[in-house]
């Protein structure tokens, strides 16, 4: 099976470094996906505008600007309210995923996860 020819590019935004550095080579290598990361809400933000990402991974639970809030000034903004968001989170009530759905998220995956399956997993959410 050939691998499609598409790059995705897909933004992390993750306050914990260990997690960034799993899903960068989880997506880099088993999807063969450009990753970009960031560790704040903030810094987040400026990448989304300035990269474009086909995609954002959202963390939920950040210091600062949590991914709640990001994911409402991503949405606010003209130029990043196209970006389908997927929280990754480690809070699995189903009413809170819910919520986030119905906020605007694309999806909802579950920490911890598995980084053979995860570009899939993401993949499935949007689509792709």
């Amino acid at each position: 099976m050939t691998r499609p020819t598409v790059t995705r590019r897909v933004l992390l935004i993750d306050d914990e470094e260990l997690i960034r550095e799993v899903v960068e080579v989880s997506l880099a290598k088993v999807g063969g996906w450009e990753v970009l990361t960031a560790s704040s809400g903030e810094e987040g933000l400026g990448k989304a505008v300035a990269e474009r990402p086909d995609a954002v991974l959202l963390d939920v639970m950040m210091p600062g600007l949590d991914g709640p809030g990001t994911l409402a000034r991503l949405q606010a903004d003209p130029a990043t309210a196209a970006i389908p968001v997927v929280f990754l989170t480690a809070k699995v009530r189903q009413s809170e995923q819910q919520q986030w759905v119905d906020r605007g998220a694309a999806g909802v995956l579950v920490k911890p996860f598995d980084p053979m399956l995860l570009a899939s997993q993401v993949a499935e959410v949007l689509g792709w």
